[in-house]
């Protein structure tokens, strides 16, 4: 189930909330019973489009509960290495887990082309969401062991902070210390659910309107092929997935914290314009902040960050970039894509260093979009030969300069890109702040409810509607 779905927005959405408020706001007044309501509604959820993993998750929950008591409990008797003990078996069972589902299949093929054999290549559907999911357990794990938070000791709201329906498939990942108490206690309000819902309908309206339309442009084009693609068309190809990928997965950020706070919930920004950036490590300060918080927080400060002699810092700095190409995909354009950035930052913090304090901004905001995009071909593309290509089109290995069809996609789009480029900026917030409370409120009461509408009549008529992240 999508949130873009007309069974999630006309049935399940309102079922659940109708349930949560009603009998847990209304008739209970029990954190404890709106945490079973949301637990049941996520597991119904996730088992709709995944009826077989659901088990996996399941299994998973019940492991990694028993695992944070085993190592809180050795922790107390100050038996620390049973506690270690406990930690690298929960680490190691999640990230086998994790291995298997994604990158077995991936390995095995690698090993036949490398020893020219032909062992059986397993086809296994990845299960949707579990790069997310079990980077939230991982969290748990490493900072109980740490001591950074509080063991949970019931199972109903450990569960559901792995299986929260609102962010399970496609984040922002959730730290659990950060949501602990949000766990135990919190407060809905009219207010905030006022805020979630606009939230959700921003979020809709990027993917549905935004996203959708961009991405069929890209589609189109790339399904040419590389060598029937003239250099306009491979620009104007790769800035729609540029514009896609953007709208695709911040629209599904915006839609998880808006319906995080319809259920009471905070969760972390996990977007900030990623293309005003003004350089590749201001990007990624941008860009899925979650998840470069995550590894930043769990992988690079404990390998020694950038308190280590130069070479260790490289090195730390490769070891994160190749870690996150792998996470997200197994495939050699994803571990290409995960280098190009981890080079990329080198050179920025190494090589150019102070020389970048006197580069005008606006030169080092369109090289930094460049380098983006260009980087988004790796990402993009089916495969790495596929990702080469594409980039020889772009810059003049495929057909001519501006074919017929190139010319075409760009006079019927161009509206929709330009729109796409200004809405990627902060450009509509200015303009918001310097109006007036009450027209603000105004707009909201008119153009909220006309947005969600136009994406029912998108989501109706329109058969293109992928999530790009689903598949990490």
């Amino acid at each position: 189930m999508v949130f873009s779905s007309s069974t999630f927005l006309i049935v399940f959405l309102p079922v659940s909330i109708v349930l949560y408020y009603v009998i847990g706001e209304v008739i209970t007044k029990s954190t404890a019973v709106k945490n079973f309501i949301l637990l049941l509604a996520s597991l119904l959820f996730y088992a709709w489009g995944e009826p077989v993993y659901i088990v996996l998750m399941l299994i998973s929950i019940l492991f990694n509960f028993v695992a944070g008591k085993d190592i809180d409990k050795a922790k107390a008797s100050g038996d620390t290495r049973k506690a270690k003990t406990a930690f690298i078996i929960a680490i190691v069972f999640n990230l086998a887990v994790l291995g298997f589902f994604k990158y077995f299949g991936f390995l095995v093929e690698n090993i036949n082309a490398l020893f020219h054999i032909e062992l059986q290549i397993p086809q296994l559907a990845l299960p949707i969401g579990i790069s997310f999911y079990t980077f939230q357990i991982m969290s748990y794990i490493i900072d109980l062991y740490r001591g950074n938070t509080e063991v949970q000791n019931r199972i109903i709201p450990f569960a559901l902070y792995i299986s929260l329906f609102p962010q399970l498939i496609a984040g922002p990942i959730v730290k659990y210390k950060d949501v602990a108490l949000q766990l135990e206690t919190r407060k809905e309000t009219l207010h905030k659910f006022s805020d979630g819902m606009l939230r959700f309908t921003v979020g809709l309206s990027k993917k549905l309107l935004l996203a959708n339309t961009l991405g069929a442009v890209y589609t189109t084009i790339q399904a040419s092929g590389a060598k029937n693609t003239s250099v306009l068309g491979a620009w104007l190809g790769i800035i729609c997935y540029t514009l896609q990928i953007y709208f695709d997965f911040s629209g599904y950020s915006d839609m998880a914290i808006g319906l995080g706070k319809v259920f009471g919930f905070e969760f972390c920004e996990n977007f900030n314009y990623p293309y005003i950036a003004s350089s590749v490590t201001d990007f990624w300060r941008r860009w899925h902040i979650s998840l470069s918080t995550w590894f930043k927080e769990y992988v690079y400060i404990p390998l020694g960050g950038n308190r280590c002699k130069t070479p260790r810092v490289i090195f730390n700095l490769m070891v994160v970039w190749l870690l996150t190409g792998l996470w997200h995909g197994a495939a050699w354009n994803f571990i290409i894509w995960g280098v190009y950035y981890g080079v990329l930052l080198i050179i920025e913090k190494y090589v150019l260093g102070k020389v970048l304090k006197f580069i005008p901004g606006f030169i080092k905001h369109l090289v930094t979009l460049i380098l983006v995009i260009i980087g988004w071909v790796f990402f993009s593309a089916p495969t790495l030969s596929e990702a080469v290509a594409y980039l020889g089109a772009m810059f003049g290995q495929g057909a001519g300069f501006a074919g017929g069809n190139a010319k075409y996609l760009l006079a019927t789009n161009i509206i929709t890109v330009i729109i796409g480029i200004i809405a990627a900026t902060p450009l509509y917030k200015a303009v918001i702040r310097r109006m007036q409370p009450k027209t603000v409120s105004i707009l909201k009461m008119v153009v909220f409810p006309l947005l969600f509408l136009l994406c029912i009549v998108f989501m109706i008529s329109e058969t293109y509607n992928p999530f790009l992240y689903f598949r990490f």
